[in-house]
């Protein structure tokens, strides 16, 4: 497994990834699937930010998932946080992908010079908490109910990874 930059080459596996996501799974609360010209426009948005959009590819150059990061919130108070996404398909999920995403975007925004990574995860995702707190994430907070797929209210927990030791926003990266 290689974990590269993405590019436009690689939507049609992103596309995939995202739909079975959200027609099969809390990972996504969105209901609505997506086509080959949303991811596009997506990923060429996360590009124009400076944002990295990461894919997992086998020997063949199959996409086996995807991560990226962007802006926690519009404010310029926020601009040293961030909020990560990594998504798995479904036949190659609990092999170590997810984690190798992950550990690559935080290396990605220390890089940056981003303070603080945050996960907003589907409360009964234990698969997903326990990879977090596996690579530093601390549990912050649950907000239940606030949101709604298949039917059902979730429970959204908070978690997050201070990226680096910084006292001062204004202090130079260690």
């Amino acid at each position: 497994m290689l974990v590269r930059d993405a590019d436009v080459k690689d939507i049609d596996g992103i596309v995939a990834i995202y739909n079975d996501a959200v027609a099969n799974t809390t990972a996504i609360w969105n209901e609505v699937t997506v086509d080959v010209a949303n991811r596009a426009a997506w990923l060429a948005d996360r590009h124009c930010q400076g944002y990295p959009v990461l894919v997992a590819v086998d020997d063949a150059g199959a996409i086996l998932g995807y991560a990226s990061f962007g802006d926690w919130r519009a404010w310029d108070g926020y601009r040293y946080t961030v909020e990560h996404s990594v998504y798995v398909r479904r036949d190659q999920r609990g092999g170590g992908i997810g984690r190798a995403l992950l550990a690559e975007l935080i290396d990605r925004a220390r890089s940056m010079g981003k303070h603080v990574m945050v996960a907003g995860i589907e409360a009964r995702n234990e698969a997903s908490i326990r990879l977090h707190h596996k690579l530093g994430f601390e549990s912050v907070g649950h907000l239940k109910e606030a949101g709604t797929k298949f039917g059902d209210w979730l429970d959204l927990a908070f978690l997050q990874l201070k990226l680096d030791r910084r006292a001062d926003p204004g202090e130079a990266i260690p």
